[in-house]
């Protein structure tokens, strides 16, 4: 009976997915199927509700909604354009320096807002108009603009390192992922940087005129208190300050604070704000609960032990799982939503590459790395179609020119992968 119940388990969540259903409801609905297949063992269906409510009963969730009203009030308040001015003063004078521009705005404005996609509507909806005025294609600013606002999920805040922790079971405290995020997030945004500097070169793509220092100075003043929240938010939970949760309430006044006081939203603009945020939390929260039903039934069926003496049996050499357990995860990146893999698929491999001796919190950056190149792979791939949709471009147009960034994006995952240090450097050199 079991062998039948992971067959339907996965026959029919594979099966909605491909019908077009909703992954949250393709979750619960695969669950409750194999479920009953199990109704003689368990109490009842009560079962799913159960699990689902006690799956967000958690003090470290409330960050979530708090950071997502955090990152629509930092796209509605005037934040995006003074990075882009920042920005752009920094880089603007090398070859491509628009391009420049359009990456290190989204790195800066996806680690305060802990959103891709809120970086990749904030920073392309300015950024390819003005990219386009000097000669670049709308496909290559979209492109660059997606990939480039994945950063924001490895650069702290980032919510998926928040339910990454949940997820762990407290292997991976919050603190440690965030801090483990900084240099493959930089990594990232600079091996992007890198093949946007060759296309440039080669395209003969315009420079932008050279920023005095003085320039500089004023557009990092009109920056400073938008840059001071990642000071405030990630030093206060290293620091053990606050928590992540208390450090998501800080990240909402101080937006909100911000924003009035730069004159770009007003207290009526507010209503528009929270109501969006309500229904993104809502979407959110409905997805980790369905994921949390399925989690406890793959424990319940005992999946993760399975794959684990499957693969520590079948495969003797331990890069030989990573790389593996890799492939496994772009595939699952390129149909599942990041928030529902997270919470589905550590369980089963956490304990694999654990026994082999990865930290936690090493594997907490490969996994999130993984399905930051999923979002921008059709046919799921959300922010590929966010990116796309802001650039008003087709997401056929996109696929040619996102190729070689897809490919820059797998490299520097194999570097995170195979070399530990670049992600526990930091959490080392501070102690987490």
């Amino acid at each position: 009976m079991e062998v039948i119940s992971i067959i339907v388990l996965f026959v029919s969540f594979f099966t909605l997915l491909l019908l077009k259903v909703p992954v949250a409801y393709s979750i619960g609905i695969a669950t409750t199927l194999s479920l009953l297949l199990n109704i003689d063992k368990l109490p009842g269906l009560t079962t799913i509700a159960q699990r689902m409510t006690t799956g967000i009963d958690s003090f470290a969730l409330l960050a979530i909604p708090f950071f997502i009203l955090a990152g629509d009030i930092m796209k509605r308040g005037g934040i995006a354009n003074r990075l882009i001015n920042f920005a752009k003063s920094l880089v603007s004078s090398l070859p491509g320096g628009l391009a420049y521009v359009n990456i290190l705005a989204s790195m800066l404005f996806g680690a305060i807002s802990g959103s891709a996609l809120a970086a990749a509507s904030a920073i392309g909806s300015i950024m390819t108009d003005r990219m386009e005025e000097e000669g670049y294609p709308r496909t290559l600013s979209a492109s660059v603009n997606i990939t480039a606002s994945t950063t924001g999920l490895l650069i702290p805040p980032s919510n998926i390192l928040i339910v990454y922790a949940l997820a762990s079971g407290g292997t991976a405290s919050v603190a440690a992922l965030f801090i483990a995020g900084y240099l493959p997030g930089i990594l990232l945004g600079f091996a992007i940087m890198g093949y946007v500097a060759f296309i440039a070169i080669s395209k003969g793509y315009p420079k932008g005129k050279r920023a005095t220092f003085f320039e500089i100075w004023t557009f990092f003043r009109k920056a400073f208190f938008s840059l001071l929240l990642l000071v405030i938010v990630v030093g206060g939970i290293v620091a053990g300050i606050f928590t992540a949760t208390e450090a998501s309430v800080i990240a909402v006044l101080y937006a909100a604070i911000l924003s009035l006081a730069y004159g770009d939203m007003k207290i009526k603009d507010f209503k528009g704000v929270l109501l969006s945020s309500a229904k993104t939390t809502a979407v959110v929260m409905f997805l980790i609960c369905t994921s949390m039903a399925m989690s406890w039934l793959f424990s319940f069926e005992g999946i993760p032990e399975m794959i684990s003496s499957f693969l520590l049996e079948s495969l003797n050499n331990k890069f030989a799982i990573f790389l593996a357990i890799n492939v496994i995860l772009l595939i699952i990146g390129t149909f599942m939503d990041m928030t529902p893999a997270v919470l589905i698929f550590t369980p089963i491999f956490l304990p694999v590459v654990t026994a082999l001796g990865m930290d936690p919190v090493h594997f907490g950056i490969v996994i999130v790395l993984n399905l930051c190149i999923g979002i921008c792979t059709p046919p799921v791939g959300t922010l590929l179609f966010v990116g796309s949709g802001v650039a008003k471009v087709s997401v056929t147009q996109v696929i040619k020119p996102l190729l070689p960034f897809l490919a820059i994006m797998l490299v520097v995952l194999m570097l995170i992968s195979f070399i530990p240090e670049i992600s526990m450097f930091l959490p080392r050199l501070f102690g987490l």
